[in-house]
C-alpha cells in the first residue's frame, strides 16, 4: 500500500504556475486549490507525493 506525505502551500496569484512547477519538479502532485483564510485573493494549494519520493 502506498504511503503519502502532504504539503500545504500558499500560492501567490502573480506566480502560481512557477510555484506549482517547482513543487512538481520535486515530485509533488497537486490535489486541490482553495481560497485562503484571507479570502479569494489568497489561494492555498494541497499537494501529495509518495512517502520517500523526496529522498
Amino acid at each position: 500500500m502506498t504511503k503519502w506525505e502532504y504539503a500545504t502551500i500558499p500560492l501567490l496569484i502573480h506566480n502560481t504556475k512557477g510555484i506549482l512547477d517547482q513543487w512538481g519538479e520535486d515530485g509533488w502532485e497537486l490535489v486541490q486549490v482553495v481560497p485562503g483564510p484571507q479570502g479569494s485573493n489568497n489561494l492555498v494549494a494541497y499537494l501529495k507525493r509518495p512517502k520517500g519520493a523526496g529522498e
